[in-house]
């Protein structure tokens, strides 16, 4: 037997193709392509992505496009997965009790603290220390002028707010320097006649006493039942290099816990509720209690309940199946903080708020792959067959990676699902999905940081970072310094960059490097690390991580520059030997399931895998 195969594999994302000469048995690797897959994952919209896979690896080889070949491709469950981000707190504001915000140019340093009174007050002001409010369309030349008339005449200006952004020019023309915190837009909404404190503090620096639940009290002289009240106002102050607080008879901070609907779990005969209120330890424990898990719904007009309905109609349009033959089969949930606009505030003020992130799967029992395998087979030429069932067929593939050896696990890291299937010593395999990929960090990325920017999201979780430091060098995220012999571009000036291959790219945020960067890793930490230990648990000996021999990370998400580390590590402690697949020692992780396919065929071509 010889002749022209092509293994193809059809994933979430890309389609990859396998090209090889298969003669008595022995396979002459020709070729590999990879193209993005048309159509959801195991649906007859496959078949353009396939086509365009195995014209461009017989391209690559030299070979014509209408060779006759054997193409072989992987059984392609549909697999579809969702996401939804629930904040279940807020903090909010009443009676106007706190401005915190980060304006760009506060001005001054210092904290002052005194009674407020308007501007054009301040002629009739006593003795007591006064925090001057400023109203709209002042003129910041007539406010330093006014302000310095006062403190000639004996007043106690200890401090300012100001509509506009005018602080810097302000506080230049001061005879006294004061903390000066400016573009508070509902400045007319500040209480006059109330103890207040005003803290700006020094360039790259943030606040200390405003955020402090005891330099509060100290502050304001609170007793310990009115400082747990005010706790959320220091939580919420943290991080800002300006804040205002004014003490209100009526004015209060609150944590509110949001009610964001509940999931509805089935599995192992039984349903459980869980409240998306509860977090993500909640809903994965819940989920384990019914293990294994045969349905999630989520309560009626609710957003989780959308995302769950949503991905299931998604399934429905693809598949043709009745709602009802369709159930959610994994959920991952993912405990995190989304910047959130305070309730109330008066300068557009954000606070960190809980939220759960939480994707969901779909994985059908139909599979539309052989009307691929005929649309294939009609306008190649040639004979399209299912060649093998994913996870077998991987593992072949991961083990042509060098020093691998059986017992092997594998753990494919794609963009919407996790994948883990082990080859035992006696050629038995075991696979299974679970939900949670690289979506689902750009996601988490994307909110924690506030970027409101999925391709600025995907860029900080691609490339490492640095911070510009001057217009001729940059130090990266490790602490070492890249000089340039031709200034940056000033866009790049100062700021947070992703280090790519077509140069500096900046990220639209106001957080440090340092920041960024445990963003980023916890962000991979918490879907990629625990997936991979949820996945191969599930596919262990006796469920038992020890009993693994070695662990092949594959997929795109195995090319990541910090990925396949952090799961390393947690493999660890387990006695396992985890890499990085590298197909037939020349494809690194990807290709495993079409090199698979086609090594399979050749050692039985009359058998599937």
């Amino acid at each position: 037997m010889s002749g022209l195969v092509v293994g193809v594999d059809v994933g979430n994302s890309t389609t990859e193709a396998c090209l090889a000469e298969v003669v008595g048995g022995r396979v002459d690797r020709l070729a590999s392509s990879l193209t993005p897959t048309t159509g959801v994952k195991g649906t007859p919209a496959n078949s353009a992505g396939a086509v365009t896979a195995v014209r461009k690896a017989l391209a690559a080889a030299g070979r014509p496009a209408d060779t006759p070949a054997t193409v072989l491709l992987n059984e392609a469950t549909p697999v579809i997965s969702g996401l939804a981000m629930e904040t279940i707190t807020e903090t909010v504001i009443t009676e106007s009790t706190m401005i915190g915000h980060n304006p760009d140019t506060p001005g001054g340093e210092g904290l002052g603290i005194g009674t407020t009174v308007a501007l054009a007050d301040l002629d009739d002001h006593g003795d007591e220390p006064a925090v001057v409010v400023v109203g709209a369309g002042a003129d910041f030349d007539d406010v330093a002028h006014a302000l310095n008339k006062a403190v000639g005449r004996g007043v106690d200006v200890v401090a300012a707010v100001l509509h506009g952004d005018d602080a810097v020019l302000v506080v230049n023309r001061l005879d006294r320097r004061i903390p000066v915190v400016d573009e508070v837009s509902a400045v007319d909404r500040v209480p006059l006649g109330m103890r207040a404190a005003v803290e700006v503090a020094p360039p790259g620096r943030t606040v200390r006493t405003l955020s402090d639940s005891y330099g509060l009290a100290s502050t304001f002289g609170l007793d310990a039942d009115e400082t747990r009240q005010v706790s959320p106002v220091a939580r919420a102050l943290s991080g800002n290099r300006s804040a205002v607080v004014v003490r209100t008879p009526e004015g209060d901070v609150t944590d509110r816990r949001i009610p964001v609907g509940t999931l509805t779990l089935s599995g192992a005969g039984r349903s459980l509720e869980v409240g998306v209120d509860e977090g993500a330890a909640a809903i994965m424990e819940a989920i384990a209690r019914v293990a294994p898990l045969s349905d999630v719904h989520g309560e009626a007009g609710t957003h989780v309940g959308g995302m769950l309905a949503g991905v299931r109609d998604t399934m429905v349009d693809v598949t043709g199946q009745p709602a009802s033959e369709i159930a959610i089969r994994d959920v991952l949930a993912v405990d995190t903080l989304v910047p959130a606009t305070v309730r109330g505030g008066l300068a557009g003020e954000v606070s960190r708020e809980n939220a759960v992130a939480l994707a969901a799967m779909v994985r059908t029992s139909r599979s539309r792959m052989q009307a691929v395998a005929d649309a294939l087979g009609d306008e190649l030429g040639c004979e399209a067959v299912i060649g093998g069932v994913e996870g077998e067929v991987a593992v072949r593939g991961a083990l042509t990676t060098p020093g691998s050896s059986v017992p092997i696990a594998i753990v494919d890291m794609g963009g919407g699902s996790t994948d883990a299937a082990l080859l035992d010593r006696d050629g038995r395999t075991a696979a299974v999905h679970v939900a949670g990929a690289g979506e689902l960090v750009t996601k988490l990325i994307d909110s924690e940081l506030g970027l409101d920017d999925r391709e600025a999201a995907e860029a900080v979780k691609r490339h490492p970072l640095a911070k510009v430091e001057s217009f001729f060098h940059v130090r990266h995220e490790d602490g070492t310094v890249q000089f340039f012999d031709a200034p940056l571009p000033p866009h790049v000036f100062a700021k947070v960059v992703t280090v790519t291959p077509d140069g500096l790219a900046a990220v639209p945020v106001r957080a440090p490097l340092e920041e960024v960067r445990r963003v980023r890793r916890e962000a991979k930490r918490r879907v990629f690390v625990v997936n991979a230990l949820r996945a191969l648990a599930q596919v262990a000996p006796q469920g038992s991580l020890r009993l693994l021999g070695s662990v092949v990370l594959l997929g795109g998400s195995a090319l990541d520059f910090e990925i396949p580390a952090l799961v390393a590590d947690a493999l660890a402690p387990y006695g396992v030997v985890c890499g990085i697949g590298n197909v037939h020692g020349t494809e690194g992780p990807r290709n495993a399931v079409a090199a698979g396919l086609v090594d399979a065929h050749a050692a039985d071509p009359g058998v599937r895998a």
